[in-house]
């Protein structure tokens, strides 16, 4: 049965999101405007030959696109290749500084600005069908037209080329390498998680897209959709976005075994680190996880503008070690690698499900009734800037915990800990929700809090319902975004649920109260997970 609609008017928050999310896209946008030369040469001093081409795409569509190749490339002999599809928004040389680096080792590098987008003709099509035949066009200009090894053919790109480069390695059995760095597996599980809008994210690429692109008719009615939270299309939707990710392929990728690295940050607003995970566990070819502080993108940014960087470092060895041959040890390292965000070193495991293998449970046992409607101060920040604070100065989005007005908030504390919890991967929970509406949104943070009861966000996530009676309890289920967090000795965790986060959309009707209970025969409690001492 599908569910009633909700309000097709957004609130007065969720109308402010959206404003301010594209006030936001238009300064994304703009980043990549004052790089808008097409012919912008790489740095002087270089071991590489660059070129900048016309390649036909799907249909004949123009593809604009620079070529780095070995300067000593002899006739006659051939080098691997990695062909780099670009992020959303971004011009074609978003890659220089990293083709260079690539090129300088001995590959053949061929970046594409993705249809849509710049100079390149046709339209957006959000990593649709002819974005995937476009990645094979690519792949045969390449061979055709380069000293390209065509046994020896990679993919990699951040954001949008991540994306395109999985969903490529679905479909054509000659990439044998993939690096896909802060894109995503499932896009609905991305942006739709919970099943909440995530507003912020949505309109900061409909926002990007239509400053840099030619938005196609079919995206521009599915943002449409979305963000006027019409139920009546979410079926269409689901399906869009089911055709653009790459966990709709699963079986394809790993029939076609190409070597698959993946790496996000644990603060991605547009695309949260658990749909990542998830996918790399069902992978069965060679494959590693690298996740780190940070927002969508900013792991890689760095590296963008040639400076060292971890994550284009990872990416080089992969290339080197599974389309060169070369025994650099990478494939012998435990495959999961994750950076905290409070110590900032690496810790290594041999797959997801040992990166938090014992859990603690924080009971929210009693009854709790809120009113809906009013941001109560817990909120996860701004996409890209908040967790970008976080990576880069330790400074998260952060709420007094005792302040917090119980009136429109739910808190359950932990008690003191004597010794540092170390929360790694996914907390989960689980309570029983009686509303007086039949839709509602539901916003969850845990919290770090100190003794002055200062609380840093350690991580949150949304949950919206429809079609439920009203006045009847129902189980609700709910997992945070994964992260990697140290409590020190000292603190206490909180949970804190309230019904407003400028980062989602919210279903709220006016009035509406939401009541959290514990029953006997099924407590309600959040687990954490936490690294072994």
């Amino acid at each position: 049965m599908r569910a009633p609609r909700p309000h097709r008017t957004l609130r007065t928050t969720a109308v402010g999101t959206v404003s301010a999310a594209l006030v936001a896209g238009t300064a994304l946008g703009l980043a990549p405007a004052a790089q808008a030369a097409p012919a912008a040469a790489p740095p002087a001093a270089s071991s590489t030959d660059v070129r900048f081409v016309d390649i036909p795409g799907d249909g004949g569509t123009v593809l604009k696109a620079n070529v780095f190749t070995p300067k000593d490339a002899k006739p006659g002999s051939t080098y691997p290749s990695i062909v780099l599809p670009t992020s959303w928004a971004m011009p074609q040389i978003e890659y220089v500084a990293q083709a260079q680096k690539l090129a300088n080792s001995g590959y053949v590098v061929v970046s594409y600005n993705s249809r849509g987008f710049w100079q390149s003709g046709g339209e957006i099509e959000t990593a649709g069908p002819e974005d995937i035949a476009d990645a094979s066009k690519v792949i045969d200009w390449t061979l055709a037209n380069t000293p390209a090894d065509p046994d020896k053919v990679g993919m990699a790109g951040v954001s949008y080329g991540a994306g395109i480069s999985l969903l490529a390695a679905g479909h054509d059995k000659r990439i044998k390498v993939v690096a896909a760095l802060s894109g995503w597996a499932d896009l609905i599980d991305s942006i739709y998680s919970g099943r909440t809008q995530h507003a912020q994210a949505a309109a900061l690429l409909g926002g990007a897209g239509a400053l840099t692109g030619r938005p196609s008719a079919e995206l521009q009615q599915t943002l449409k959709d979305f963000l006027a939270s019409n139920l009546d299309k979410e079926d269409e939707m689901i399906a869009w976005g089911a055709k653009r990710s790459p966990a709709t392929y699963l079986d394809r990728i790993n029939k076609n075994g190409a070597a698959i690295m993946l790496g996000n940050a644990w603060g991605d607003t547009l695309f949260p680190p658990n749909q990542y995970a998830e996918f790399y566990e069902r992978l069965t070819g060679p494959k590693r996880l690298e996740l780190r502080p940070g927002d969508h993108a900013t792991a890689e940014a760095t590296g963008l503008l040639g400076l060292p960087n971890d994550t284009w470092t990872s990416t080089r060895r992969w290339f080197d070690r599974y389309l060169k041959g070369a025994d650099n040890g990478i494939d012998k390292e435990q495959p999961v690698q994750l950076k905290s965000r409070s110590t900032g070193g690496y810790e290594g495991y041999p797959d997801w499900k040992s990166v938090g293998p014992t859990r603690k449970k924080i009971a929210t046992a009693g009854t709790t009734t809120i009113r809906t409607n009013v941001d109560s101060g817990a909120n996860g920040g701004m996409a890209i800037l908040s967790n970008a604070l976080d990576q880069f100065l330790k400074i998260p989005p952060m709420a007094s915990v005792p302040l917090l007005p119980r009136r429109y908030t739910g808190v359950w504390q932990s008690e003191r800990y004597t010794t540092p919890q170390r929360v790694r991967g996914t907390a989960k929970l689980h309570t029983t929700l009686t509303s007086t509406k039949e839709s509602g949104t539901l916003v969850a943070y845990l919290y770090d809090v100190g003794p002055l009861g200062l609380g840093k966000l350690v991580s949150n996530a949304p949950y919206t319902f429809h079609g439920k009676t009203p006045g009847k309890p129902f189980g609700v289920d709910l997992e945070l975004f994964s992260t990697a967090y140290d409590v020190p000795a000292g603190h206490k965790l909180a949970l804190v649920v309230d019904t407003v986060d400028p980062l989602y959309i919210e279903h709220n009707p006016s009035g509406a109260q939401l009541t959290f209970s514990s029953p006997q025969a099924d407590p309600s409690y959040v687990s954490i997970p936490l690294r072994e001492q």
